[in-house]
């Protein structure tokens, strides 16, 4: 399949990691369809893309809307990136039922119902890419992120069967997996609880749902008190890695970011085999999302 001519999706396009990336692709003369949530993001995106003389065609697609997803099945994509998603930070004992619920809508089933549409139709061409935006939050845990990770971890899930099960009709699967980048996406995970007590629930909440913690419970945290746990690098390498990878000119399935910290992240998936239970003192990471100030740069990297 000719690169040229291939068509590029991607969701979550709006802001972040998403936008860069759709508008370094536009740059290299790819057709880039932009996903994006909101339709006020259709039109910020289009006027940066102006600004930067670039040409991509920016779409309302909310990945948990099924009309949404129809539609994308119109556009004839070569190339998907399953870019979308949301992060919800706070212990696994205080976080909201609805909370919970939505952080698996966005980053697990809608990009797997739309997946499953495209995926079908690259079947048919007997070519294709899908690409997803996982994390390091995919394979291993910090405090406060169980949320996050397990659907980063459902995500993995999905991306290493659908590459086991697509591979004799000609499409290839791969993941992007960064850790912790200075986008405001991983701090802004721990200001989710803020609206905890919104008593705002999802449209597509079943009824009868299961109540949340008692009414008025203490949650076991001061969210006041804490932060992202961990020092954050400049994106800029998370867009190199993934325009390489959805072009196609990476080949590889996995792609731990940064590069240098692969190392360190298949020690903490090693040490689970032979890790004991807890001894009841609080963990190192959990004193760091107390003391750490958001927004933390790392320091001399690279």
């Amino acid at each position: 399949m000719d690169a040229a001519a291939q068509t590029y999706l991607i969701t979550g396009a709006g802001s972040g990691f998403g936008a860069e990336i759709a508008l370094r692709l536009a740059a290299e003369g790819h057709d880039v369809i932009a996903g994006v949530e909101i339709a006020p993001q259709v039109t910020a995106l289009r006027a940066e893309a102006r600004r930067r003389g670039v040409t991509l065609r920016a779409e309302k697609l909310d990945v948990t809307d099924s009309a949404d997803r129809e539609k994308a099945l119109g556009w004839d994509v070569d190339v998907l990136f399953n870019n979308a998603g949301i992060a919800e930070g706070g212990s696994t004992v205080d976080i909201p039922a609805h909370v919970l619920r939505r952080q698996f809508e966005v980053n697990v089933f809608g990009p797997v119902l739309l997946t499953q549409g495209i995926a079908r139709q690259m079947v048919e061409k007997g070519a294709g890419r899908i690409v997803f935006m996982s994390s390091v939050a995919g394979l291993t845990v910090d405090p406060f992120t169980g949320a996050y990770a397990g659907s980063k971890h459902a995500v993995e899930a999905f991306a290493d069967a659908l590459d086991q099960e697509l591979a004799e009709f000609g499409v290839t699967v791969a993941t992007v997996n960064p850790g912790p980048y200075l986008t405001g996406f991983n701090d802004m995970m721990f200001e989710g609880w803020k609206s905890w007590g919104s008593g705002t629930a999802p449209e597509n909440a079943p009824e009868n749902a299961p109540e949340n913690a008692p009414e008025n419970a203490p949650s076991l945290y001061d969210y006041t008190r804490l932060a992202f746990p961990h020092e954050q690098y400049d994106p800029a390498e998370v867009v190199d890695v993934s325009v390489e990878v959805l072009t196609g000119r990476d080949t590889m399935y996995r792609h731990v970011l940064p590069a240098d910290t692969v190392d360190s992240v298949r020690d903490q998936v090693d040490a689970q085999w032979s890790r004991t239970l807890n001894d009841g003192t609080r963990p190192e990471l959990v004193d760091t999302a107390f003391d750490i100030e958001p927004y933390t740069p790392v320091q001399n990297h690279g």
